[in-house]
């Protein structure tokens, strides 16, 4: 690891490891890993003399720190994990499935830098993380900021060229494990798929609202038709009617695959899902599990890193530290 700074008092290992393990502890500021650095907390995890860093040696390095140490390690974690073999029974059903997901991880009226985004005044990162869904350990694919004046400061327009990019750096590394993504209903349209069947790898989008033409005609067409099947006193519904029907999207070849799940909850709510896949031959209820495990990027990522780790919001180096430190603990408890 390297990072912009001249004659440094202190090895970037020793900044970096500092914050790593204050996100190990779940410690939510700097200021709280300067506190446990004070009291000696650290001091034998180092080597006898090592002068631990303050909190604005801490804040300093991490802001000017090399972003490809980080990524290197990040790719070196995925590579083995896909050597050892830890997704060969797939993470739902035997299939390997990974959700796309952006977020923005830090505004700030005053601050700015030449990476920031603007928009409504203020000046942002932002993000779009890859990460595996189902059975632990939810391991992070991949992670690629926005980019100023490539990427569009306004949430739809971004993370659609994020994600697409995410995804082309993706299997360029050869992490041809991946089955299936999914996405949600941002991306609904035949630019998206297309995207990702070129690199031979489905797709399930999440159908909402959309301003697609061919969705809003397959939609009305399936509120006319008969559920396909029912399913009775399931775990957490009274019943799930799913409905099905094939639709073709104008720019996409072959036909795709419509289908609509109608969920009677034990409270008697209702509630829905409709998504578009290319699954053609998918069991419903295994397009059921995965479509409601696309929250799981939500909630274990994103959610944990802004509750547990309020260092997130500092920088995007910080971002990518608490990734792998996330990534790492999955496999720690795995052993």
């Amino acid at each position: 690891m390297k990072d912009g700074r001249v004659n440094p008092t202190h090895d970037t290992s020793t900044v970096l490891l500092v914050i790593l393990f204050g996100l190990f502890l779940r410690l939510r500021s700097f200021n709280e890993i300067n506190n446990y650095s004070r009291r000696g907390e650290f001091t034998n995890l180092f080597k006898k003399g090592t002068h631990i860093p303050g909190v604005d040696t801490l804040r300093d390095t991490s802001k000017v720190t090399y972003m490809e140490g980080m990524t290197d390690q990040l790719d070196f974690t995925v590579k083995r994990s896909i050597r050892n073999k830890v997704f060969d029974n797939g993470t739902i059903d035997g299939h390997v499935v990974v959700a796309i997901d952006g977020s923005q991880i830090s505004s700030s009226k005053k601050k700015f830098c030449i990476n920031c985004l603007t928009n409504n005044g203020y000046n942002h990162h932002s993000c779009v993380v890859m990460s595996t869904i189902g059975d632990n350990p939810r391991l992070i694919i991949g992670f690629e900021m926005y980019r100023p004046g490539l990427d569009a400061g306004t949430k739809d327009e971004g993370e659609i060229t994020t994600a697409k990019r995410l995804v082309a750096n993706v299997f360029e590394r050869n992490y041809n494990f991946i089955d299936v993504i999914v996405y949600d209903s941002l991306v609904c349209n035949s630019i998206w798929i297309n995207h990702c069947k070129q690199y031979k790898v489905d797709v399930i989008i999440r159908a909402k609202n959309n301003k697609n033409n061919a969705v809003r005609k397959v939609k009305k067409k399936i509120n006319k038709m008969a559920p396909v099947e029912i399913w009775k006193d399931t775990k957490e519904f009274e019943k799930v009617e799913v409905y099905e029907t094939e639709f073709e999207m104008p720019g996409v070849k072959k036909p795709l695959r419509f289908v609509k799940f109608t969920m009677k909850r034990k409270n008697n709510k209702y509630s829905q899902i409709m998504i578009i896949t290319t699954c053609m031959d998918m069991s419903l209820k295994t397009l059921f599990k995965i479509i409601r495990a696309r929250w799981h990027i939500e909630n274990s990522i994103f959610n944990y890193l802004k509750k547990e780790c309020h260092l997130w919001n500092k920088n995007p180096i910080i971002c990518l530290i608490s990734n792998i430190a996330n990534t790492k603990k999955h496999f720690i408890y795995r052993v």
